[in-house]
């Protein structure tokens, strides 16, 4: 069971990759796309959307005996292995800022003009509409599996991880503003993610599975709604979209706002 559980990860890992368009330029000019490469596209596209959902449902089928007994041992013996390898692992909060490090990284390029995929004011729309439907999810599920958590069992909102699944959209909104001209944004925000993912099994603070759920919700939060932007687009004027720069904030009691700033 516990290589099963190490398989997941391995396709975890596995869900930034894009697959390039294979092209073709005839003898007139005119750049062609090969009916191959259409359909190996959409395979992808499927296999983006079908790989988080699997593991989301893992999770859900895992958090009881009474749902699925094998699952549910599985990730309590491989919670317990990790405990017996890494007792007395503390993050110190680490994990309270590494959720927002991608993001960081994203406002950080643009701060220093580095042009991405999306304007300033379309990104951080795409980034607050995302967080919402991802919150909306993990909070939905947390209520619906009262998951306990491992080190209290009183405390009923383990599963899916919200740091995990926060840390992944940042990535994932990290990887589709920069990462084509960036590759090495985009294994540094994923590495981050992992990370944080990690350091929530590793201090005890969740499951597995948790883990592994959370990472899935928030790479398809983000996913959704990028491909969703051409829509949204149509209700910004072009004028306020290249003008303004929207910057999500955070204060260390755990508030948000959104601070703006106006190129004139």
């Amino acid at each position: 069971m516990l290589i099963r559980l190490r398989l997941l990860l391995l396709l975890l890992a596995g869900l930034p990759a894009v697959p390039s368009r294979a092209q073709a330029v005839d003898t007139t000019g005119v750049t062609l796309v090969r009916p191959a490469s259409i359909a190996g596209t959409k395979k992808a596209a499927l296999l983006r959307v079908a790989v988080p959902s699997v593991l989301i449902g893992v999770g859900v089928l895992a958090h009881s005996p009474k749902v699925n007994q094998t699952l549910c041992q599985a990730k309590q013996d491989f919670q317990a292995e990790t405990q017996e390898l890494f007792r007395g692992f503390n993050s110190y909060g680490i994990d309270d800022y590494t959720r927002h490090v991608p993001l960081a990284m994203a406002y950080g390029m643009m701060a220093t003009g580095h042009r991405g995929e999306r304007t300033a004011v379309g990104f951080t729309l795409i980034y607050l509409v995302a967080h919402e439907l991802d919150e909306g999810v993990v909070s939905h599920l947390k209520r619906y599996t009262a998951e306990p958590r491992p080190y209290n069992p009183q405390d009923f909102s383990s599963f899916p991880s919200s740091h995990t699944s926060q840390a992944f959209l940042t990535a994932t909104l990290l990887h589709e503003q920069y990462g084509r001209q960036y590759p090495w944004l985009s294994v540094s925000g994923y590495a981050v993610a992992a990370a944080t993912g990690a350091m929530r099994v590793l201090g005890n603070k969740h499951w597995a599975t948790d883990v592994l759920a959370g990472a899935a919700i928030g790479f398809l939060s983000a996913e959704t709604v990028w491909h969703a932007y051409p829509a949204l687009t149509k209700l910004l004027p072009q004028k306020v979209a290249h003008k303004l720069l929207l910057v999500p904030s955070y204060s260390p009691a755990g508030g948000a706002g959104v601070a703006m700033g106006l190129q004139m």
